[in-house]
């Protein structure tokens, strides 16, 4: 028995936080019923495609429900109360006021289920300033001043490769605190309403940052701090034939190891903040990656070589690890893919082989007892 089983989640959500919140809820047992409007969660239509559904939607919502409701339809509005009347959880991430229009927000639903967990992620929280402004990702990373950090050569900030907000600060702050709140019921029987706010929960990202502005007003500058680009010991290094390193050998064992392979022994006992970033850059310049990984292997230096995803899902280590032992096919239609590792220990999550994602509709019958939207 997985640890969430019988627990019954309704995920109004669309696009990414909320469905990855939803998705490891689903992986350790809850059932997760996807409330979709008539023409689906707009993530269906997004490219690249697996059969008649997105890449994306089909990775986030594997093992899930789907049901299509007009929320603005008092027929449809009615069934719903009833399934918020059978349910532990909800979460939405509409801007906030919308689920009180439809008559489904935290008031509405706690007087239909005075255990309800209820769970909200936005961009900027429930209320504020701020609270209705339109945003994605990229814009709440830079209102935090995360953005601000990551700087180019020429200074300009550089856009993230990955959705940290939506992810770091929103998937997994709602499922650690739904979890808090399911089990605060379990000792006072009362319900909850969960305000998670992605940019709020992305300055504990930068705590180290926060640390040193108040402690000292020292507030962290893009390529001036010990891990935004200052120091040699926290770099990525160009080799000669085109290939990087991410060099991190922040302690004093590190660095001295790192040094004396590089063939740079007077630099052991740098500071490591003095600026020689040019003098390592320039040794590593000197030979290929295939040079520098013979080198550091074997040796706790905190080196790796710059791979692309495609390598890094064929290394060994993750090979070994099963990350990707499982894959997700759309119902009836034989395609194959492999799915997300998502909880760390496998006796939480489904054990089948394959776990597919929901078409559209596809349990209204079952759970709405008829087959219209």
């Amino acid at each position: 028995m997985r640890p969430l089983e019988g627990v019954r989640v309704l995920d109004f959500s669309t696009l990414l936080p909320g469905p990855m919140c939803t998705l490891l809820l689903a992986e350790a047992g809850a059932e997760v019923i996807k409330v979709e409007r008539p023409a689906g969660d707009e993530m269906r239509a997004y490219e690249p495609r697996l059969d008649e559904d997105s890449v994306n939607f089909v990775l986030l919502n594997r093992g899930k429900k789907s049901v299509t409701a007009d929320l603005k339809s008092p027929d449809a509005l009615a069934r719903i109360k009833e399934l918020i009347a059978e349910s532990d959880v909800i979460v939405e991430q509409f801007r906030p006021g919308v689920m009180d229009r439809l008559g489904l927000g935290f008031d509405a639903a706690r007087a239909i289920n005075p255990r309800i967990v209820y769970c909200s992620i936005t961009g900027y929280g429930q209320d504020g300033p701020a609270s209705l402004v339109a945003a994605h990702d990229l814009n709440y990373q830079a209102r935090t001043g995360m953005l601000s950090l990551a700087a180019g050569a020429d200074g300009a900030p550089v856009v993230p490769a990955t959705l940290t907000a939506d992810l770091a600060a929103g998937a997994y702050p709602a499922v650690i605190n739904i979890l808090l709140a399911l089990r605060q019921r379990d000792i006072d029987d009362q319900p909850r309403h969960l305000d998670i706010s992605m940019s709020d929960n992305l300055f504990n990202l930068m705590y180290w940052g926060l640390g040193n502005g108040w402690a000292k007003q020292a507030w962290p500058r893009p390529g001036a701090e010990l891990v935004t680009g200052a120091s040699a010991r926290y770099q990525v290094y160009r080799t000669a034939d085109g290939a990087y390193l991410a060099a991190a050998p922040l302690e004093d064992k590190f660095w001295a190891t790192f040094v004396e392979l590089i063939e740079l022994p007077e630099l052991k006992h740098t500071d490591p903040m003095e600026d020689i970033r040019a003098r390592v850059a320039e040794r590593i310049a000197q030979h290929p990656i295939a040079y520098w990984r013979a080198k550091f292997d074997g040796h706790d230096v905190c080196v790796s070589e710059v791979v692309g995803l495609g390598e890094a899902v064929k290394d060994p280590h993750f090979q070994h690890r099963r990350l990707f032992d499982r894959v997700v096919a759309k119902d009836g239609s034989g395609a194959r893919m492999t799915a997300l590792p998502t909880l760390v220990d496998r006796a939480f999550q489904s054990h089948d082989a394959v776990v597919a994602s929901p078409a559209l509709g596809q349990h209204n019958v079952e759970i709405l007892g008829r087959r219209n939207r």
